[in-house]
């Protein structure tokens, strides 16, 4: 009897929510559990190789978090470039390439060349695309493509904006997981986010494993996705060739 293989989100976005709430209910700093969440940022990619899916979004830090503490924020910089020196290694070799989305003006110069050293040492790999958004804001990709267009006399429209988003190079999320019981987007892949199917968890960042995963992918699997077409049109043969999902 043949077997069909069950179908996955191609591409799987989180908003990794709950690490500072994570450390202080366990009398921690904060930055312990932003620590934390970097572990728990690894299982999520072990388990997204092991699941056969193509592409994870991450949200790390939006454009707002620089309006928290300093000390979080400067704490949060160098848990940048200890991940970068201790994990890009590791990912590569797991096939896992690596594109750092947002705006880097702000960062230290040495950041940016941390950023690009990482992108460069794993263009080649092709199990499992890893954006990890940083200093990243929904209506600044969007403002950023607008200003790309403009500079380059081209016209604005839904395609040539498309085409000019940070996350271009990969197709939309198909599912958007938000963690630590909020349920809200927060600025995050506004454009993007237009037809993908969203699942919030209770479970704070840190908390979040292969069973939370699988959860959200078992959600996914109910859900009719229908693109502006009705059900008698999905459940047809020649139903909606643009779908993004596997």
């Amino acid at each position: 009897m043949a077997t069909t293989t069950p179908i996955v989100p191609k591409h799987v976005a989180i908003v990794m929510d709950g690490n500072g709430r994570w450390a202080t209910k366990r009398y921690l700093p904060r930055i312990a559990g932003h620590k934390q969440g970097v572990d728990a940022l690894n299982r999520c990619v072990r388990a997204c190789l092991e699941r056969g899916i193509a592409v994870l979004t991450v949200f790390a830090f939006s454009s707002e978090n620089w309006n928290r503490p300093s000390d979080e924020v400067s704490g949060l910089m160098d848990l940048l470039l200890l991940s970068l020196s201790r994990e890009v290694s590791s990912l590569s070799g797991n096939g896992v390439r690596l594109h750092f989305v947002g705006d880097r003006l702000r960062f230290s110069e040495k950041v940016q060349r941390g950023l690009m050293q990482a992108e460069r040492s794993t263009a080649a790999n092709q199990r499992l695309v890893l954006n990890i958004c940083f200093n990243y804001g929904g209506r600044w990709d969007i403002a950023q493509a607008a200003q790309k267009l403009a500079s380059q006399g081209e016209a604005i429209t839904e395609l040539s904006l498309d085409r000019a988003m940070a996350l271009a190079h990969v197709p939309d999320p198909d599912l958007l997981i938000r963690t630590g019981g909020e349920l809200r987007i927060s600025n995050f892949l506004l454009w993007q986010l237009a037809y993908s199917e969203l699942y919030f968890s209770d479970k704070l960042w840190p908390e979040f494993d292969d069973s939370e995963l699988d959860a959200a992918i078992a959600v996914f699997r109910t859900r009719e996705r229908r693109f502006g077409q009705t059900s008698a049109q999905v459940a047809g043969p020649d139903n909606n060739p643009n779908s993004k999902v596997a």
